[in-house]
């Protein structure tokens, strides 16, 4: 559930800065791909972590 809810939080993160810095609806979309995906994995090392300390 980590991992999905960081690929999300990404994709809006990312999507919100890029309408910020003036970016087309394309720019956006990667943007959103970009921290989506960085967050995803983020996620992903944080659930390895707290199921190995559990």
């Amino acid at each position: 559930m980590i991992v999905l809810a960081g690929a999300l939080l990404g994709m809006v993160i990312g999507a919100t800065t890029a309408r910020r810095r003036g970016g087309q609806r394309l720019d956006m979309l990667q943007y959103g791909a970009g921290y989506g995906i960085a967050f995803a994995l983020a996620g992903l090392f944080l659930t390895i972590v707290i199921e190995r300390l559990a």
